[in-house]
């Protein structure tokens, strides 16, 4: 169970050092006629008539290795009246791979630029929101992106400083140029450096890398639906999840200029990043995990608990590391797949991050910290809070699995049983099918089931699932899934828009230009009525049940993994049943092996730790007195269309503008 923070909530933030913060900008920031320290900042300074300009930052790096140390492009957007009055402001920072060959947001908004190569429009709402307010807005080209030199290696040391040089050269630590080639050099000289990084997906892993490295002058983080470990995002426990690694990737963010100079840079991430699925030294560079003892940045953290496409493990394992490390941090975890929270819930999203970035940046004392660390989505649209998260008297209760009365229908209690179950791995079949089917004996999976629930049971947190399984092949994978049985209205999240549907009408979020709109069109929740809900899962490779290393299978022989599963945070309603199921290849979730074993599983050598909100106890108490449920009336079980994971960019999602 993770450290709780200091009091465990937000509480204890820093308080001599916000008070101090709080009273200086409010002298410098709030306007003239203010009296007293404010708990908001106001939209007081002009967006139209805001300095717009470049520079490029050197980062230090040769990654393009053509004799000069690579520059990163930075377009910035900042209020003139505070840059005529000489007061420093902090700034709000996107670094993005994906400004000029692919789009921000819904609407895939790109980079824009004027005559003379200053940003018009730039990306999402950020800009047109903050800067009136007092902030200064920066967004960074990646190493090897459009305007910048180098190479894109895929959140390896390239991309990480790229962003971290810029956090820097806001400091007064590092160097910046007017042009991409030139000599003359700029000054930051316009802003305090306390700086708060945001972005969505491949963006928002950048913020987690540069956070990790524990620069001085970075704030806050607010990673939305991002990466922890690039090896998290490609493999699951040896198991593929695309078929392509990062080289594809990196190819399809490239510049012009990138493709031409990169082939190095590009044959590293094929050699180092082999499809075994295989830990390498690639792969350890790009995980933040291991460095969460470093950060020193507050973490706002948002997540989908049905993404996959950056799959929740990523957002779980960062937490728990945060969290064991005393990091200030808050989430929010909906029920859509990859979207952002500004399509998903806009008002209170600009709202809330508003009152975030003035208490992290300007040190307004707003209250932020004395809310609930957590917002969770339990309907579509119907949000609950803990005041922390996952709650204190979370605990992981092992669950075991048993023979039913078919075979391949079994039991799932906490008593340990004996006897086997066996399925064969189809690849033509996925999560779906194996619940829809879960009463029934189907020979592509083994599900264990609990009785119906006579009370509500909330699962918060992360699962593990230790199987011992005999092949009879030389490959195999492995998927496990928990599945809440029983009847609900969700957020389709297998759905082209992943949960929300894009309307034609528009909100505005701040003032416009002639280039840069601040209106966006509404979403709307895209919801489906289930018979279950699959709620977390986890998948590995039965090579690597021993290391990170995969070996192959000697059919026969038993062999013990525990499989990780996503992190999750659902409550199975009274009446409901938990079901544990351990299948095979999860069709279009991860790749099939390259045999089609038959796996026996000993049922007194498989369980499940499942973190209950209250523990064994609340199991206990929520099966107690329960009979098993008489069989359904209808053999097949309705749930969302199987999940399409196909997309390998982390930040694309399948929405049409």
């Amino acid at each position: 169970m993770p450290i709780p923070v200091r009091r465990a909530r937000l509480t204890t933030w820093r308080s001599l050092a916000t008070a101090a913060v709080a009273a200086l900008l409010a002298a410098f920031l709030a306007p003239a006629t203010a009296q007293a320290a404010p708990r908001e900042s106001a939209p007081v300074y002009s967006y139209e008539n805001a300095i717009r300009e470049s520079v490029w930052v050197d980062t230090g790096l040769d990654g393009d290795s053509d004799g000069k140390h690579d520059r990163v492009a930075v377009d910035i957007v900042r209020p003139r009246e505070l840059a005529r009055q000489g007061r420093k402001i902090p700034v709000i920072m996107d670094a993005s791979p994906y400004y000029s060959c692919c789009g921000r947001g819904n609407e895939s908004q790109k980079k824009t630029y004027d005559a003379d190569g200053h940003v018009v429009q730039m990306p999402l709402f950020y800009d047109n929101y903050f800067v009136p307010r007092g902030y200064a807005f920066v967004g960074v080209d990646l190493a090897g992106t459009n305007r910048s030199d180098g190479c894109v290696d895929v959140g390896g040391r390239s991309d990480i400083q790229s962003a971290k040089a810029v956090v820097d050269w806001l400091n007064g630590r590092a160097r910046a140029y007017t042009t991409r080639t030139g000599a003359a050099t700029a000054k930051a000289g316009w802003t305090n450096g306390r700086t708060g990084m945001i972005g969505k997906s491949w963006d928002g892993t950048i913020a987690n890398g540069v956070a990790a490295t524990g620069v001085k002058g970075l704030k806050t983080i607010v990673p939305i639906s991002a990466i922890s470990s690039w090896y998290d995002y490609y493999f699951a426990q040896g198991a593929p999840l695309y078929d392509s690694g990062p080289d594809w990737l990196s190819g399809y963010v490239d510049s012009p200029d990138a493709r031409a100079k990169c082939a190095a840079v590009q044959r590293k991430l094929v050699d180092e990043a082999p499809r075994t699925g295989d830990w390498t030294s690639l792969w350890t560079e790009r995980d933040y995990v291991k460095d969460a003892a470093k950060v020193k940045a507050s973490v706002f953290l948002v997540h989908g608990m049905q993404d996959l496409n950056v799959r929740a493990k990523n957002f779980g394992q960062w937490w728990d590391a945060l969290s064991r490390n005393g990091v200030e941090r808050k989430i929010w975890l909906s029920q859509t797949g990859h979207v952002d929270p500004f399509d998903f819930r806009r008002a209170t999203w600009v709202d809330t991050l508003h009152r975030w970035f003035d208490h992290e940046l300007l040190g307004y004392d707003n209250g932020i910290d004395d809310e609930p660390m957590a917002d969770i989505e339990r309907h579509p649209d119907r949000w609950a809070t803990s005041a922390v998260w996952p709650p204190r008297t979370t605990a992981a209760t092992t669950l075991r699995p048993g023979n039913g009365p078919q075979a391949g229908v079994g039991t799932l209690g906490r008593h340990r049983n004996t006897g086997t179950e066996t399925f064969t791995d189809d690849p033509r079949l996925s999560e779906t099918d194996w619940a829809a089917h879960i009463d029934e004996p189907t020979p592509g999976k083994a599900g264990f089931v609990t009785k119906p629930l006579t009370r509500d049971l909330r699962l918060s947190g992360s699962s593990k699932v230790t199987v011992t399984a005999t092949p009879t092949t030389s490959t195999a994978h492995l998927s496990a899934v928990l599945v809440d049985l029983g009847p609900d209205t969700i957020r389709d999240y297998a759905a082209a828009g992943e949960g929300v549907t894009t309307l034609t009408d528009r909100t505005c979020w701040g003032p416009s230009t002639t280039g840069d709109s601040s209106c966006y069109k509404v979403t709307q929740a895209t919801k489906a009525d289930v018979d279950y809900t699959v709620l977390s899962r986890g998948w590995a490779d039965l090579g690597n049940h021993a290391s990170d290393q995969g070996v192959p299978l000697t059919p026969g022989k038993a062999y013990t993994i525990t499989l990780d599963l996503a992190a999750t945070d659902h409550i199975v309603p009274e009446g409901h049943r938990l079901a544990l199921i351990v299948a095979g290849t999860d069709k279009d979730l991860i790749d099939p092996p390259s045999t089609t074993p038959t796996l026996t599983l000993d049922l007194s050598r498989t369980s499940a730790r499942v973190p209950f909100v209250g523990g064994a106890g609340a199991f206990a108490r929520a099966t107690a007195g329960s009979t098993p449920a008489p069989a359904p009336a209808a053999s097949v079980l309705d749930g969302v269309r199987d999940p399409r994971a196909a997309l390998r960019i982390p930040g694309e999602s399948r929405r049409a503008p």
